[in-house]
């Protein structure tokens, strides 16, 4: 593979989900997909888009959330921002997961389509639906003249509360909507749909944001067969599941009581500096991510229970390592909403943002307690996706410049 020519930062490649994580611990069924990517960009916005086109088949699956306890099923709506050559295509073989199941049971709503036409679609497939769009200009054409209907829709649909129409010759409702989609576009096409941040779909939609430009490899010329098989044998997996899921009793999908501590402890101790520097507005993405990790942990739960799904196993529990493969997934997904919140809240007109990567130096600092072990600063790096090496340098860097200072080996205290 040729390499890319303009290699970006290692603090922007911080930013990076696949090459943070421990492949070894997805699913065979991701690791499988992940093979196709070749550059760190590609493997993120592959695993994204797999973890998105599975969450939209995978039926009777559930967890419960809130206080009231409300349901919430795996169903993820995504949004790839990047601008051209940034190798956003990949992401088209999410759509191939799921064409199989679609051809046996309708599942697939253009995003080409009127709001009457995209309505009438999800009704007739009571409610279910997988949208896929590589073309973000079709979106933002088709959709302008009803742009506050589709937001009004896909933010209920992320709730699955529900989706009402009424006209004067008829009226229609669709309850308990479970609706996956993955977009791909420019900033500008992602901003007409998302037009401010008050708007409350903001924190529904995640966000991927892609700031690097595909470098030319033979391969796009001449696609591999052996990808192809991959693809296919991926895709008869799911459907193998989709099958077992779609006869069998709801499942109640479920984190362990500590599981279920340490989101919320992590949501609450995290986060709050980011918070700050972006302002109470960016609170309501914060408090979402906890749902986004649960649907992430469930659908890594699910893919990975492929060839043992028993009409036994009813109630299903989160394993420790999907748990911290969500978490970290979720971290990184923070990050990138975080850029997005900047450029929407802050950009009036541009077509493919510069992406600057946030301050994680800083956050890190002020995450670790006023006198640290090495051992703290490296599971603290870790739990926000940042390799061992990297907190490392990053510390030599904060003693050089004085504002941390070593008290004797492997202990070290922040100054004033």
């Amino acid at each position: 593979m040729i390499e890319n020519l303009n290699p970006i930062p290692e603090e922007q490649a911080n930013l990076h989900i696949v090459e943070n994580m421990d492949v070894n611990n997805l699913p065979e069924l991701m690791k499988s997909v992940l093979s196709l990517a070749h550059t760190p960009a590609e493997k993120d916005m592959l695993l994204m888009s797999a973890l998105t086109a599975c969450s939209g088949v995978l039926p009777n699956l559930y967890f419960k959330y809130g206080i009231g306890a409300k349901r919430y099923y795996p169903n993820l709506q995504l949004f790839i921002v990047g601008s051209a050559a940034c190798g956003k295509g990949i992401a088209n073989l999410a759509l191939e997961l799921v064409k199989p199941i679609h051809e046996a049971n309708p599942l697939i709503i253009p995003g080409d389509a009127t709001y009457p036409a995209f309505y009438q679609t999800l009704a007739k497939q009571h409610g279910r639906g997988y949208i896929h769009e590589s073309e973000g200009s079709v979106i933002t054409d088709i959709w302008r003249t009803s742009t506050a209907n589709y937001n009004t829709a896909l933010r209920k649909a992320a709730e699955h509360e529900t989706i009402s129409r009424a006209r004067c010759r008829e009226a229609s409702v669709i309850e308990n909507p479970q609706l996956s989609m993955v977009l791909t576009g420019t900033f500008s096409q992602y901003k007409a749909l998302v037009p401010s941040i008050e708007n409350g779909y903001f924190s529904r939609l995640l966000t991927l944001i892609v700031d690097e430009h595909q470098a030319f490899n033979s391969q796009y010329v001449q696609p591999s067969e052996s990808s192809d098989e991959t693809v296919k044998t991926c895709a008869e997996q799911l459907y193998h599941l989709y099958e077992k899921l779609l006869f069998s009793k709801p499942r109640e999908f479920c984190l362990t009581p500590d599981q279920r501590t340490r989101l919320g402890h992590h949501l609450e101790t995290a986060y709050p500096t980011l918070i700050r520097m972006l302002g109470e507005d960016f609170h309501s993405v914060v408090l979402r991510m906890a749902v986004h990790i649960e649907r992430i942990a469930l659908i890594l739960s699910a893919v990975r229970m492929t060839s043992f799904l028993t009409p036994d196993n009813i109630r299903l529990e989160c394993s420790d390592i999907d748990y911290a493969t969500a978490e970290l997934i979720g971290n990184k997904l923070i990050l990138h909403m975080a850029q997005a919140y900047q450029l929407v809240k802050g950009t009036e007109k541009i077509e493919a943002p510069k992406v600057k990567p946030l301050d994680q130096k800083a956050i890190l600092l002020s995450l670790l307690p006023a006198e640290f072990e090495s051992k703290t600063l490296v599971a603290e790096a870790q739990s926000q996706g940042i390799s061992p090496r990297t907190s490392t340098r990053w510390n030599e860097e904060w003693m050089a410049h004085g504002l941390v200072q070593k008290i004797r080996y492997g202990v070290y205290k922040k100054n004033a």
